[in-house]
């Protein structure tokens, strides 16, 4: 279980490819969910937004469109953590979207993998 987290950050770490949520096997220490609950902070209002995402549904975020593929959790008698698998697009200047983020972040660990953009940050907070 451990070792299957620690092989994904490493190869976050080290710049290797992200394995999309299809390619993945399930790690049997994660327990797969349906809702994604994620923190959106807007920079230019320093607001905070707590979004609540089903996978597969595309919402909107200012003008970035958010999509989870994934959202896995531990189970209950373990370390609570979250890790989700997050399609994000930026409307600004192209309505089809121009991707500025694809791959998984993790709630305990949100500094390894995250949005980089200058208005909009994300945050996984936990799934459901």
């Amino acid at each position: 279980m451990k070792a299957a987290r620690f092989a994904l950050l490493a190869s976050l770490l080290l710049g290797a490819p992200a394995i999309h949520p299809a390619q993945a096997q399930m790690d049997p220490g994660w327990d797969a969910k349906r809702e994604a609950e994620l923190q959106a902070l807007d920079k230019v209002t320093a607001r905070i937004t707590i979004l609540k995402l089903q996978l597969n549904q595309p919402i909107t975020f200012g003008t970035l469109r958010i999509t989870v593929r994934a959202c896995n959790a531990r189970p209950p008698e373990e370390v609570a953590d979250a890790a989700a698998w997050l399609e994000v697009q930026d409307t600004r200047n192209d309505s089809g979207g121009k991707p500025v983020f694809q791959g998984w972040m993790f709630a305990n660990a949100p500094g390894i993998a995250m949005l980089e953009h200058p208005v909009y940050d994300l945050r996984v907070l936990e799934c459901r």
